[in-house]
């Protein structure tokens, strides 16, 4: 007798004809905030009101002179009401369909859990201290940010923040396919380190584990782990890896502090993670990163630019979100330099590195081999590229 097939967790949700229209409607609202206002308060600022500060001799030095200069302009103001509601609406516009889907949900994971078809794991301990820079926060104005839980074997965050999180880049042109990040950094590494062929891959902050599974495509040989505060989102995501026959092995862990033996991994990545936490934390995570990493094992964090980087006018978009996105960290890491911050967690500053690379979805394989032969530029970060940062451990692998 056969063994009953999984659910596809994703399947439960269904949203009635109105809501599939807010949801397209939010989609297009953000991507009109997130590209083509931004766009037009380039212009703006390039275009007017940067010529009248440099003809009173007033021109900003840095990213803070541009806030005070912007922060009264209608162009600005506008642009900032309409980001900040998009970006509320993204998961405000998915949380009916998931309350009513919530039942069914629990019992697929709990499925999933209990059965692990695809040979994957999921461990959530009891009474786990979530850190504070997660619960005092809706972080990303998502209600009850990664962690909340309201019912025994709660899935409800992970489904907000997974649905919502397809809402939320639906119309962006450089998001075309869930797990685009993971697509990119496995493209990259392939090609730019042609042996290195990991037994073991680790995602920190995975949530959803949508930037996870694409590596079991690149590296079928190694055995992928996920790892995460947030409970809710770790039970969604196990449902989803076991549906889909892939073997990941989930626990609810700080990434500041693992239970991992030393040296365990030959290859750990995160996507949008250290801009979350506190600069203090992301040196814990650092370090743990260094001392999880096998010898010749390497690192590859997907990151928001570096204030170093790029330009005035880009890190006054950039940190936007520090004030109106519930992410206070956000200027403080962005301040920081990425390869020093590999060095002093003890990786070889001449093997850590801090660049764009493109979006493979986006890119294609025609430029992105250009790319590497160093013919083309990655595109900026946001708009057809990544910026990644990491090193290699020394010593052979």
């Amino acid at each position: 007798m056969s063994a009953q097939p999984m659910i596809d967790i994703e399947t439960l949700f269904q949203p009635t004809h109105d809501e599939r229209a807010r949801q397209q409607f939010v989609s297009t609202l953000r991507k009109h905030a997130i590209v083509d206002l931004r766009n037009m308060l380039k212009r703006d600022y390039e275009g007017r009101i940067e010529p009248a500060l440099d003809a009173r001799g007033e021109s900003p030095q840095d990213w803070h002179g541009v806030e005070r200069a912007m922060e009264k302009e209608q162009s600005y103001r506008f642009y900032s009401a309409v980001r900040y509601n998009a970006q509320e609406m993204s998961f405000l516009s998915v949380q009916d369909p998931v309350e009513r889907a919530l039942p069914g949900m629990i019992e697929v994971a709990k499925d999933a859990s209990a059965r692990n078809p695809a040979g994957g794991s999921l461990r959530i301990p009891a009474n786990f201290d979530v850190p504070r820079y997660v619960s005092a926060l809706d972080v990303h104005l998502v209600p009850g940010s990664f962690n909340a839980e309201y019912t025994a074997d709660d899935v409800a965050q992970g489904a907000v923040i997974w649905f919502g999180s397809k809402v939320f880049a639906g119309r962006h042109p450089f998001r075309k396919m869930p797990g685009a990040v993971a697509e990119s950094v496995a493209q990259w590494l392939r090609r730019k380190h042609p042996g290195f062929a990991p037994r073991r891959i680790l995602d920190m902050a995975t949530t959803s584990g949508k930037n996870l599974l694409p590596y079991k495509t690149h590296f079928p040989q190694a055995e992928l782990h996920g790892i995460d505060v947030g409970a809710p989102g770790l039970r969604i995501a196990h449902a989803m890896a076991e549906a889909a026959g892939i073997p990941v092995h989930y626990s609810q862990q700080n990434a500041e502090q693992t239970d991992f033996p030393d040296g365990h991994f030959d290859l750990i990545v995160s996507s949008f993670f250290f801009h979350e936490i506190p600069l203090k934390s992301t040196r814990t995570v650092l370090r743990e990163c260094e001392r999880l990493l096998a010898p010749g094992g390497m690192m590859v964090h997907m990151e928001l630019p570096s204030e170093a980087s790029v330009g005035a006018f880009e890190n006054f978009f950039w940190n936007w979100d520090t004030a109106n996105n519930a992410e206070p960290y956000y200027t403080t890491y962005r301040a920081q330099d990425p390869v020093a911050l590999c060095a002093e967690a003890g990786f070889p500053a001449e093997a850590s590195f801090a660049h764009a690379i493109p979006d493979w979805a986006t890119f294609g394989e025609e430029k992105f081999e250009r790319y590497l032969r160093g013919e083309l530029a990655a595109p900026p970060h946001g708009s057809g590229g990544w910026y990644v940062f990491g090193s290699r451990k020394t010593g052979a692998a």
